[in-house]
């Protein structure tokens, strides 16, 4: 399905103020709402939306002191998707120590006024998340902002919806959540020299679930390095032999072919 989606120039955002940090992966997207009131005559007027982006564009900047709007991508009511960041960028909106675990996806419902996402919303969101997927290495999880930071974000009504898997309106029972796989360990496995450990065991282990030819002995060297190798080239990725975050995620998540 396509994107509708509203480019920095289109919705004329301001450029930021400084570098941003780059994000090659994440486990998924955090999903938030305004926190304010949205004011319910944007579900009939686009150029509130485009206006309310801008207004929260210039509170983060101005506001907050960020370089840029704190958002990875904004959801409206009209089924558009306005870029922020964007993918491959750090966001700002997580809170400290959280924003290189997800993009941070904002729908543009509040704490009154326009509460309730509708199905436009809802697709939009959808949508943006894609996006973060195809683009910048989003991995499976849909989590509200209040996952793992204390705020009432996104919302009852959207996080009710997060919580019921964050199923496509209209499309009937929604696809059950994926197999769960170990989060990466936080260090990158490589060689020389030979590692050792536990996580190593892990990923080798799943390797050869995948149909590869490699020995569960938790030493991560020459051989390893090789498989590693061939299993980036194939699904594209960069081919260096270490399995970095992108690589370790799609050990679990990439189609085997």
């Amino acid at each position: 399905m396509a994107i509708d989606l509203v480019s920095r120039r289109e919705w004329g955002a301001r450029s930021p103020r400084g570098s941003y940090s780059s994000l090659t992966s994440t486990r998924g997207v955090k999903i938030h709402y305004t926190g304010g009131r949205v004011d319910p005559r944007i579900l009939d007027d686009h150029a509130r939306c485009v206006n309310l982006v801008k207004s929260i564009q210039i509170h983060h900047m101005d506001g907050n002191g960020w370089i840029d709007i704190g958002y990875s991508m904004i959801a409206c009511p009209h089924k558009k998707v306005f870029e922020g960041r964007g993918p491959k960028r750090l966001p700002a909106a997580n809170g400290a120590g959280l924003n290189s675990a997800h993009y941070a996806v904002l729908g543009l419902v509040g704490s009154s006024g326009l509460v309730q996402p509708n199905d436009a919303m809802l697709h939009a969101i959808l949508d943006a998340v894609d996006h973060l997927r195809d683009r910048g290495g989003a991995g499976r999880e849909i989590k509200g902002h209040r996952d793992g930071y204390s705020t009432s974000c996104p919302g009852d009504p959207l996080y009710r919806w997060v919580r019921r898997g964050a199923p496509r309106p209209g499309g009937g029972d929604p696809e059950p959540p994926p197999e769960p796989h170990p989060s990466f360990p936080g260090r990158t496995l490589k060689y020389p020299p030979v590692m050792v450990g536990e996580d190593v065991r892990t990923w080798q282990r799943q390797m050869r679930r995948r149909g590869w030819d490699l020995d569960v002995d938790g030493l991560y060297g020459e051989a390893s390095r090789a498989a590693c190798r061939a299993f980036q080239e194939e699904k594209g990725l960069a081919v260096t032999g270490a399995v970095n975050r992108a690589t370790w995620n799609a050990t679990w998540e990439a189609p085997i072919t």
